[in-house]
């Protein structure tokens, strides 16, 4: 059997997922980064994007997660997510109504922070569908 190590993907809500993974991607903001038994200590924000869970099985698990920070210390890797959800549970036809809504806010935008909102929402739905692409 592969070595493994805990995983914990948490959301604001609950703990979505406590598993002993092999592997796990990480959609890190500076690109991702994989993450092994023995990984040296780190911090990292998230950016929109899929982490990819080897578990001790080999079953690879993809769930889309938008912002939020990655924890690596003593053989554990923690999640927090602000939102995450399994890429299978992605519904087109509402991501793309929601994008679409998103890019009519960020034109109508009236001040800066309003179209940086918007903007932030553009690019979490597109990462959205191209997950579930």
């Amino acid at each position: 059997m592969a070595e493994t190590f805990g995983f914990e993907l948490v959301s604001p809500e609950k703990l979505l997922l406590s598993v002993q993974a092999e592997q796990v991607v990480v959609p890190g903001e500076a690109g991702d980064f994989g993450v092994l038994p023995g990984h040296a200590p780190v911090i990292s924000t998230l950016r929109n994007g899929i982490i990819e869970v080897t578990g001790a099985d080999g079953r690879i698990e993809r769930i889309f997660v938008s912002g939020g920070f990655a924890e690596v210390a003593n053989d554990k890797l923690t999640v927090l997510a602000e939102e995450a959800m399994p890429v299978g549970q992605i519904d087109r036809a509402k991501t793309e109504a929601a994008l679409k809504d998103a890019r009519e806010d960020a034109e109508d935008a009236k001040d800066d922070h309003s179209r940086t909102r918007a903007q932030a929402k553009v690019e979490k739905f597109t990462a959205m569908l191209e997950a579930a692409a």
